[in-house]
């Protein structure tokens, strides 16, 4: 039926929320599509609802379309499988945690990987019932520390979550290949911007991993791309090779007296060095056990790269505390030679390769030492990319300097491998008669963060303006005059509903022409169809909301090409 604003429940904004920072967060918000409940939780109001419909409808088709099946699984959950899986542990406070009248412990479900292996468990025996890809539209819960950017980072959000479940290898990754085509089907289908770019697997699990990114100047994500070759990753999965170092004689380590240089800017004024020719050592705790992660001083440790890779240990700084007690660690002035591998575990970026030689902390208060080798002074623990990327680093598979942009994650891809089959040992009768383990994936798309950074994509001066696929409804008809014009504008809505072009019409009465307009453009439909002065003569005017472009028509022609449209 034709949606008319006068008996809709819409109430749009002249000016944004005082908190609101990202574009999708006011406009989303000032054209009465959401509504703040409380922080990080959102009521999706009936404009809202139906762009976050939309968007649903086009992944379950897409979904469908590859073989998926689509269940509903709960968003409660015991506390049992996750702890089976080690995730009760491992999200820490991002859990929601309760507790029933009985005192047992559930959960509210971030993800369902647990849930959907016991499922498969029970549904299926043997290799005849492979593969399997199982696939759920439904609320997910994560307590954010700070939740923030409207619908973009909230505690509770709506995703697709699908999970495929194979009995080799091979299955695996013909399964994986068959979501990453049907996510490019979708987010075209939707209008996206995206990139496709290596990920990490994180608290997931997991091998092989693919985020898909949608380049917003509001996205929380940084992303490299390299403008020579097709590589792209996300930051925190940048490889860096292993530079091959000229071998050479160094002089043996000399000890030089710094005083008041505890900080790498500090000791490169005093010597007179470049910083990149200082080793930084920072100090962290893993899991509680005092660590030393290695970087030229010139560069920064990213932690949550750091993080990544170590997880699902828990990695924080060092404190004032951790000091005391420990008179080998003397703070500012850290080395690893003599250290490395008895005082401390030593983690090194790929650039404090054996045979280079550095300035570093002497391990003595005020004095530093020249001339320490990896190789011949100390030893590397364990080799991980863990500097923040900087514009200009060297692709890893080209060479060329790398760009660095900002996204929005909208999706994500993993192949999980055996980690949750061994688990709960998720086993079928394989074809030789014998019990095979499966092996799974786990593949998610943000459906409402989708909503949001089609927001952020698209959104001009004047409002928002939706690509037509997931836009509310295909043009919006606007009563421009008295009542005249406004029984125009419901007739000719009529005559358009029944082509099957879904019509917006503002027929509210007592409400100015420039009131209508603006609220056309802050809405967004993609065509806005005036009726207004020229309407008693059979002429109204059609406007594309995208390029601007306006014209005046014959209302029978103008209703042809929306009909087409």
């Amino acid at each position: 039926m034709v949606q008319r604003m006068s008996r809709m429940m819409l109430k749009t904004l002249r000016d944004a929320p005082a908190d609101a920072e990202t574009a999708s967060h006011k406009l989303l918000v000032r054209a009465g599509y959401v509504r703040r409940s409380s922080a990080g939780i959102w009521t999706w109001l009936p404009l809202g609802k139906k762009v976050l419909e939309n968007v649903a409808r086009v992944v379950r088709e897409e979904m469908d379309a590859i073989g998926g099946q689509e269940v509903l699984l709960p968003a409660l959950l015991p506390k049992e499988p996750y702890e089976a899986s080690g995730r009760w542990e491992e999200y820490g406070d991002l859990l929601f945690r309760l507790k029933d009248r009985k005192g047992a412990d559930y959960l509210l479900g971030p993800t369902h990987e647990e849930i959907f292996t016991l499922v498969v468990k029970d549904q299926c025996t043997s290799y005849k019932d492979m593969p399997v890809i199982l696939y759920q539209i439904q609320t997910k819960y994560r307590d954010e520390a700070r939740p923030r950017s409207g619908v973009l980072r909230g505690r509770e959000f709506l995703m697709k979550d699908s999970y495929s479940f194979d009995t080799d290898d091979e299955g695996l990754d013909a399964s994986y290949q068959l979501h990453r085509e049907a996510y490019t089907k979708i987010f075209q289908r939707i209008g996206l911007d995206y990139r496709i770019v290596s990920a990490v697997s994180g608290a997931m699990g997991g091998s092989a991993s693919e985020e898909f990114l949608a380049p917003a100047a509001a996205g929380e994500d940084t992303f490299v791309d390299c403008p020579a070759c097709d590589y792209a990753a996300n930051t925190e999965a940048v490889t860096v090779p292993v530079p091959e170092v000229e071998q050479v004689e160094h002089p043996p380590v000399e000890e030089l007296d710094t005083p008041d240089t505890p900080t790498i800017e500090t000791l490169a004024e005093y010597l007179g060095v470049e910083r990149s020719a200082t080793l930084k050592n920072l100090l962290v705790k893993v899991d509680g056990k005092i660590t030393a992660v290695g970087v030229p001083g010139d560069r920064e440790v990213d932690l949550g790269k750091l993080g990544e890779h170590l997880a699902p240990a828990v990695v924080e700084l060092v404190t004032a505390e951790d000091f005391e007690g420990r008179p080998d660690l003397v703070r500012g002035y850290v080395g690893p030679q003599g250290l490395a591998g008895t005082s401390f575990r030593y983690i090194a970026d790929p650039r404090v390769a054996p045979g280079t030689a550095w300035i570093t902390g002497a391990n003595k208060d005020g004095k530093h030492a020249r001339n320490v080798v990896c190789g011949r002074d100390f030893e590397v623990d364990q080799y991980l990319d863990v500097v923040v990327v900087e514009p200009g680093d060297p692709c890893p598979r080209c060479g060329t300097g790398l760009e660095i942009g900002r996204a929005i994650e909208i999706g994500h891809i993993f192949q999980l491998g055996r980690k949750y089959a061994d688990a709960f040992e998720l086993d079928v009768l394989g074809r030789e008669g014998k019990p095979v383990r499966v092996t799974m994936g786990s593949y998610g798309i943000g459906v409402s963060r989708a909503v949001a950074a089609l927001a952020e994509q698209t959104a001009d001066g004047q409002g928002l303006c939706w690509p037509r696929e997931i836009a509310p409804a295909d043009v919006h008809v606007v009563a421009a005059g008295k009542a005249q014009q406004t029984e125009i504008a419901l007739e000719v809505a009529e005559k358009l509903h029944s082509a099957g072009v879904r019509v917006l019409v503002d027929d509210r009465a007592g409400v100015s022409p420039g009131v209508k307009f603006t609220d056309a453009e802050l809405i967004g439909v993609p065509a806005i169809l005036v009726v207004g002065r020229r309407a008693g003569e059979g002429v109204v005017e059609l406007k594309d909301r995208h390029t601007g472009e306006r014209e005046e028509l014959p209302v029978d022609e103008a209703l042809a090409r929306l009909a087409k449209a």
